[in-house]
């Protein structure tokens, strides 16, 4: 679970090497990773009951990494007419639930 999440769910996937960019992953840690968001879209649907996602990478930091050399997939979960990014680029968040009970909920579904 991502520890700021832009939403409530925002989900991240990270390789177990650390490494800065994608192409240096093997196929296999490659296909791995596109693995974890696949679950983790399927459990986010099931248990908050998300209506699309937001689902990619910031890689370096000019690109907004804030870990620039471990790269990690960003899984954020979306609903008509929620808020947009703009509330987190002004430091402002509204989460409907807390961190530590929506992982309780996730780790039961998988």
């Amino acid at each position: 679970m991502n520890r700021y999440p832009y939403a409530v769910g925002h989900l991240m996937a990270v390789p177990y090497r650390k490494m800065a960019d994608i192409a240096d992953l093997t196929p296999g840690e490659q296909v791995e990773l596109w693995d974890q968001a696949a679950f983790a879209q399927k459990i986010l649907r099931a248990v908050i009951r998300a209506e699309g996602f937001n689902i990619g990478l910031n890689l370096g930091k000019v690109a907004g990494a804030g870990v620039a050399d471990h790269l990690h997939l960003h899984i954020v979960p979306r609903w008509e007419g929620d808020n947009n990014f703009m509330p987190v680029l002004s430091n402002t968040r509204v989460m409907a639930e807390a961190l530590d009970a929506l992982y309780v909920k996730l780790i039961e579904v998988r």
